[in-house]
């Protein structure tokens, strides 16, 4: 791969127990988690630029609503250190009403490795959003997760089918679609 001139910015977008809730309904990639945490230890032995986000919905109904303790806090795999930088949204992109932008223009990062739930939510915005304003983007498809949904036509498209479109659509134009393993491997070839 040798993309990395330096080590990316981590992003690792909405990792909250709200997603477990059954109100988001079938799942796929269950392992995502673990590979965000595997990729959340790389960049901490490397003392890398980790950000979170965390979605506080405004919409009573949902398992993310602000005012749902438990729901809106990180899961314990990859719960930020108290020195990782935390944006709060209510929308789904990571760049809109946050200073995330600011961050990375001062911190002069150019490139993101982006992870997090849900892949047609905050995911897929986020990773727009990065490429429209110049950012290399990288999405890591085994450390993002979809949820299945219904479409206007009243069609059920699976979990495992939303994941593979949203990715068809973002690969190219929007982002380079990489797994953990090899970004892994990339940043073996950087010096720690």
């Amino acid at each position: 791969m040798n993309q990395f001139l330096d080590l990316p910015a981590l992003l690792i977008l909405d990792v909250q127990n709200g997603f477990d809730d059954p109100f988001w309904g079938e799942r796929n990639n269950h392992d995502a988690e673990q590979n965000m945490a595997r990729l959340q230890k790389e960049w901490r032995k490397r003392k890398g630029h980790i950000i979170y986000t965390k979605h506080l919905s405004l919409l009573p109904d949902s398992p993310l609503h602000y005012k749902n303790k438990h729901g809106t806090e990180f899961k314990d795999l990859v719960k930020p250190f108290s020195n990782e930088m935390v944006y709060t949204k209510n929308v789904n992109s990571g760049f809109i009403g946050t200073e995330l932008e600011t961050y990375l223009k001062a911190n002069q990062i150019v490139s993101v490795v982006i992870t997090g739930l849900s892949t047609q939510h905050c995911v897929s915005t986020t990773t727009r959003m990065s490429a429209n304003l110049g950012y290399q983007t990288f999405l890591v498809e085994d450390a993002i997760a979809a949820f299945g949904i219904t479409d206007h036509k009243g069609v059920y498209h699976d979990a495992a089918s939303i994941q593979e479109h949203e990715l068809a659509m973002l690969q190219k134009e929007f982002a380079t679609i990489v797994t953990t393993d090899e970004i892994l491997n990339e940043l073996g070839q950087l010096k720690v």
